[in-house]
């Protein structure tokens, strides 16, 4: 039991707040620095960790100068440095709600949209949003993305996971959804495209998620960061297409696809043309949450229209292509390695998302192992299924160069011809 004394025999009254710790737990970025911490530093190799999601460094995937212009344009003009209104500033809700517009046949207005310093602020103010009932619940994919479920646990909402299918390209198991909701689930979570299965869902398939949705009786949350990251055959179809069948709420940055995650700017924007998030107290619920949070960076806030409108479509196509070569020169080097099996090649994000087979390698029983020891050994940082919901997967960030693909495959290479099974061949028997 922990002392709480001091040397003058005082009770101190105060200990930190373990929720927080229970949240962090089931983080991505705790795991990440768990894993720097196995980094050997006496291995002479210097760690390749190209950063989850995070492309930025690689000179192939630098940002826009259309929006480096723009927010130093927006420090210089002066008009930048005061306090920001708790929902945005209008021009930047109105540039919002214009980009996303576009196939939408119920149109946003600024009032629809809200600012957030980036997409994982949005995550914490909409969980926080739904969690006033104590026995509520959400629904989260699996795999998914763990801010969400850091969040809810650190708000008390009881997460329940439905599963993502290999076998049909990803789509959602909406019997394993309905199954796993009940008379207090309140929303579901949405990503599309897919982190870090790399899929595009289908209009059809987006159509039956809404279907279901009012069936349950529940609010779509929509993550939709990497809508511009998208290099295959299948279109991004935004979820607020559907918005009149049941409400949407589309969350978005600009940090994947203006790879630009450290500006920390993003958004929230209801979709919800019968009223409903409004009659039920959600809107203001989330108007009150951003009222006790700081609001993002009034520099880039009046950068982002500039960013939105004028950044040429050259940019994501140049962007895009570099994925694609990522993608293919990736999914090659890794048919060199029998462990991993991928077993369809990503549409979009910055990863491959592959099976580990763990009966091909010796002392090495699953993901979170195999990760552990690469890193430890060839100082190379991968992200274990485990922490997004699958075990014995594993997520490789792709977003960089041939070079530091070819080094990072090179080692994953060298570390599983050290830890592969050796097959006996097979005895022959005494010759006669």
């Amino acid at each position: 039991m922990a002392n709480n004394g001091n040397a003058n025999g005082n009770v101190w009254q105060f200990k930190g707040n373990t929720a927080t710790s229970d949240a962090a737990a089931v983080a991505l970025r705790k795991l990440v620095f768990k894993m720097f911490r196995n980094y050997n530093l006496n291995s002479g190799k210097p760690i390749l960790a190209p950063s989850p999601g995070d492309p930025s460094a690689s000179p192939s995937f630098l940002t826009s100068p259309v929006a480096e212009e723009a927010v130093a344009a927006a420090a210089r003009s002066g008009m930048a440095n005061s306090y920001a209104p708790s929902p945005g500033i209008l021009k930047a809700r109105r540039a919002v709600a214009n980009y996303l517009n576009g196939e939408l046949p119920a149109k946003l207005t600024e009032e629809d949209v809200y600012i957030t310093g980036g997409c994982n602020h949005a995550i914490e103010i909409v969980i926080d949003s739904l969690a006033g009932n104590p026995f509520a619940n959400i629904l989260l994919p699996r795999p998914g993305y763990p801010h969400y479920d850091a969040r809810a646990v650190y708000s008390c909402l009881e997460i329940r996971k439905y599963d993502l299918l290999p076998q049909k390209d990803w789509e959602i198991d909406l019997d394993g959804l309905e199954a796993a909701a009940d008379d207090n689930t309140v929303a579901m979570v949405l990503i599309n495209p897919n982190n870090p299965c790399g899929n595009v869902y289908s209009y059809d398939h987006l159509n039956r998620v809404a279907e279901m949705a009012r069936k349950l009786g529940i609010v779509v949350i929509s993550d939709e960061v990497y809508k511009h990251v998208v290099y295959g055959d299948r279109p991004f179809i935004p979820m607020g297409i559907f918005a009149s069948i049941a409400p949407v709420i589309t969350l978005g940055s600009i940090s994947k696809g203006w790879v630009v995650p450290g500006w920390r700017i993003g958004w929230m924007a209801m979709n919800d043309p019968n009223s409903i998030l409004k009659s039920t107290g959600v809107i203001q619920a989330i108007e009150d949450c951003l009222d006790l949070t700081p609001q993002p960076s009034l520099i880039l806030q009046e950068a982002l229209p500039d960013i939105l409108e004028k950044t040429p479509k050259e940019f994501f196509d140049k962007k895009m292509k570099a994925m694609r070569h990522s993608v293919e020169h990736s999914s090659e080097r890794l048919k060199d390695i029998s462990c991993l099996f991928c077993p369809k090649k990503p549409e979009s994000c910055s990863y491959l998302w592959v099976k580990l087979d763990t009966s091909m390698l010796v002392n090495i029983k699953n993901d979170f192992e195999f990760c552990m020891k690469l890193v430890s050994e060839e100082s190379v940082l991968l992200i274990p299924g485990v922490a997004l919901g699958a075990a014995n997967w594993v997520r490789i960030s792709i977003g960089t160069d041939a070079s530091v693909l070819d080094e990072i495959f090179d080692r994953i290479q060298t570390f599983y011809d050290r830890h592969a099974i050796r097959t006996q061949p097979k005895s022959l028997g005494l010759l006669q």
